[in-house]
């Protein structure tokens, strides 16, 4: 059976996958980073994590985690000196990278967390280890949790992490059968925009579809915001996250004469937050667009100056374009707050 414990007051290893991104601002500007932590809070993120590079960060974890709506964690390279600042202020878990923390720092880390009964990430990237396959990097992994639990220490994740999808999946797969500790999932350095998305979204979904992980991150570089909503995103594609508008959309052809495309965004983000199983569909004519978006609560059939307005694949008007957005929107609305 997993293991399971809190991170603050959020659970992991109950069968709940949470959610993490990381923030980008200097850690010791309590300001700034507040402000990050709560639009990541807001986005839908369980827990954010803070990079602890220096002393001055460390003590800034004190008024962080007072001030933040979601457990922080603490990201620990190299030593023991700041994260034993950070713990006695109050970091609610910390991740430490075995590949650039000698033996003697992780003793002096864990004792301290056995006095503040704080979790740690054991997060291995290949490219700051020793590992040369998906294989070596799950057993030094495996290798560290079990020197961390020689200690006397057991609340742990762990996270095995390239930034080559194939070996990313296949370095999981491989810690799944090892170990029952919770696993932090995610493709490191993935990169930037579309790529970046297509990348880890394979490694993430592959891996939630065969039923490992328990926390993910999509690591992106630029605003972390975006890593909160492609992740919910992912977990919504896997069929994990069910509460959500689903919006379908016809692949447009030469009998198009409606914005398909633009439509379907529009009802995207305008839906993002509505928590409630609802299909739309989308379709860009009306020869066969309520037959094929029968299957959807209600819909769209586009026609060049008006539309037909469909719900559960029978027709429920025909009205002018500029009128159809309020109206459907309308319905959502409608749906939404029934019982």
């Amino acid at each position: 059976m997993k293991k399971s414990f809190y991170i603050g007051k959020v659970p992991i290893g109950d069968g709940k996958i949470t959610i993490q991104s990381m923030t980008n601002t200097p850690t010791y500007d309590v300001n700034m980073t507040l402000a990050q932590i709560n639009k990541l809070a807001d986005a839908g993120a369980d827990l954010v994590r803070v990079s602890v590079p220096d002393e001055k960060s460390a003590f800034a974890v004190k008024e962080l985690v007072a001030k933040s709506p979601v457990p922080l964690i603490g990201d620990i390279h190299f030593g023991e000196k700041n994260a034993i600042i950070a713990i006695e202020n109050g970091i609610q878990k910390l991740r430490i990278n075995p590949g650039n923390m000698s033996n003697d720092a992780i003793r002096s880390i864990v004792k301290k967390c056995i006095e503040y009964e704080v979790p740690i990430r054991v997060g291995v990237n290949k490219g700051s280890s020793a590992a040369k396959s998906p294989e070596e990097l799950a057993k030094l992994c495996v290798d560290t949790a079990k020197r961390i639990e020689d200690l006397g220490w057991n609340k742990l994740v762990l996270a095995v992490k390239s930034s080559n999808t194939v070996e990313t999946v296949r370095a999981y797969e491989k810690l799944s059968v090892m170990t029952d500790y919770p696993l932090h999932i995610g493709l490191t350095e993935s990169g930037a925009g579309e790529n970046a998305v297509i990348k880890s979204s394979i490694a993430i979904g592959s891996l939630l579809l065969k039923g490992i992980g328990d926390t993910i991150r999509v690591s992106l570089a630029g605003d972390p915001v975006k890593e909160i909503i492609y992740a919910k995103k992912i977990l919504r594609a896997v069929g994990i996250d069910n509460e959500f508008v689903e919006i379908i959309a016809c692949p447009t052809c030469a009998r198009t004469c409606f914005p398909v495309e633009e439509t379907a965004a529009y009802l995207e983000k305008m839906t993002l937050n509505v928590h409630k199983r609802i299909k739309i569909a989308v379709m860009g004519c009306i020869v066969n667009g309520i037959g094929e978006g029968k299957d959807a609560d209600f819909g769209i059939a586009g026609g060049a100056d008006k539309s037909i307005l469909f719900e559960k694949g029978q027709q429920v008007a025909t009205i002018p374009n500029s009128e159809i957005m309020p109206q459907l929107m309308n319905l959502v609305e409608k749906y939404s707050h029934d019982e």
